[in-house]
This record gives structure tokens, sequence and C-alpha cells, in this order.
């Protein structure tokens, strides 16, 4: 039986590690991204292991497309909310003090940080209870802690671990995580410190395998911190 995930953001950063861990383990994975060419070139090595869709989820369309395409594979183990945007969709910079947002980034972050999550979730719901499945939310440390500027993208993430815990409590035939998979050096976290040597953050990849050691123990749903989730060491020799 092979498993299947739909993983949000495949085209790159830790969306795109993610899905390569899962191939490797033998699963089937629907993912998409909103640059179509950032996503056909991630997609080239995937082969017949991967359904890869361009699009939106803020598009209804196109989370029509990905019900479909799980549809057709007739069965969904895992959901991750991987795609997010940082901040504002306004002016040059993504760090922004509160008092600068405008209705009109609130809005992109919120559609797109909760809002799509939240429907998404709902889509799938029957499918992950189907297959006693793992509802896995990327967060933040910026959901629990307070920093200058990121006060709405922490926030965006703050509710996606409310909205993810509950669905945990409402859909005991589950088991929903929030993860904070702590900094990482991806294109998102470049854009948040422009011009700055990010070179000394881990890459994605160190990320999966503390991922997969999750959905393999399916501890009690709850919110974890990736580096807190053990990896076996194999036995030398």
């Amino acid at each position: 039986m092979t498993h299947v995930a739909l993983v949000t953001g495949g085209s790159r950063g830790l969306g795109r590690a993610l899905t390569d861990g899962l191939v490797a383990a033998g699963w089937h994975v629907v993912t998409d991204g909103r640059h179509a060419d950032a996503l056909a070139a991630a997609a080239r090595p995937w082969a017949d292991s991967v359904t890869a869709i361009p699009g939106d989820l803020t598009d209804a369309a196109h989370r029509d497309q990905l019900v479909a395409a799980v549809r057709r594979l007739g069965r969904l183990d895992l959901l991750v909310h991987n795609a997010g945007v940082l901040g504002p969709a306004s002016g040059s910079t993504r760090r922004r003090e509160l008092v600068d947002v405008r209705p009109d980034d609130l809005q992109h972050v919120w559609r797109h940080n909760v809002g799509a999550p939240i429907v998404l979730t709902g889509l799938f719901l029957t499918d992950l209870a189907a297959s006693g499945g793992t509802l896995l939310s990327i967060s933040s440390d910026a959901a629990l802690e307070h920093y200058e500027g990121w006060g709405l993208y922490g926030a965006s993430k703050a509710a996606l671990d409310h909205l993810t815990m509950t669905f945990a409590a409402e859909n005991p035939g589950i088991r929903a995580y929030a993860v904070d998979p702590g900094d990482m050096r991806t294109r998102m976290h470049q854009e948040w410190f422009p011009g700055e040597d990010i070179s000394d953050r881990p890459l994605p990849e160190t990320v999966v395998p503390h991922l997969l050691a999750l959905l393999e123990r399916r501890p009690p749903s709850g919110r974890y911190r990736a580096a807190d989730i053990a990896v076996a060491v194999p036995a030398a020799g």
C-alpha cells in the first residue's frame, strides 16, 4: 500500500525537502506551488512519485484541483500545511511594525497562512479520518515569541497552531501536529533578512528526518519543536 501525502508549497525550501524525504520513503506526494516554473523544476527528479499542480491555495479552483488529484489516488494519509507568506504584500520590506500594517496586508497574510489551511483541512478531513491520518502544520517560534516587526506573521502562525489543535480536539481519529522547524536557510528566510548572510542557518533538509520520525512514532497531538524530536541513529558496524 502506497501512502499518500499532500504537501503545500513544494517548489522550494522545507516543502521541497519534505517531498523529497517522503518520496524516498515510498510515499506518493501531491504538492503545489504558486510559481509554476519553480514547481516544474522541483518536480523533474520526482517522476511518477509526485503529482505537482501549480496554483495558489487561496484560489478555490486550485483547491478543487488538489481535491481531484487526491481522490484519483484513492486515499490521504498526511496533509502538510507548509505554504505561507511572510508578511505584508505592500511596501518594500516584509518586516513591519503593527501600526504600519494596512488592511490589505492583513488580508494577504491571513488568507494564505490561516484561511487556506482551515478550508483545505475541511476539504480533506473525511479522507484523513478514513486513513487514521495526520495533519501537520509548519509553525514558527514567532507563534509564541514576540519579535519587533514580526507581529502579523507571528499572529497568523499562532492562529494556525490553534486551529490545528482544535482540529485534533474535534477529530480524535486523526493526529494533528504544529511543528516549529527552527531557523532555516531558505529563500523565505532571506527575504526577511535582505542583504544579511544567513549561511550559518541549517538547510531545510536537516529538519526532514525529525518530521519523518514524528510521522513514524505518532505521539499525542500537540505542538512540537523539530529539534526536540529525536532521530534514530543507525547502529555502527
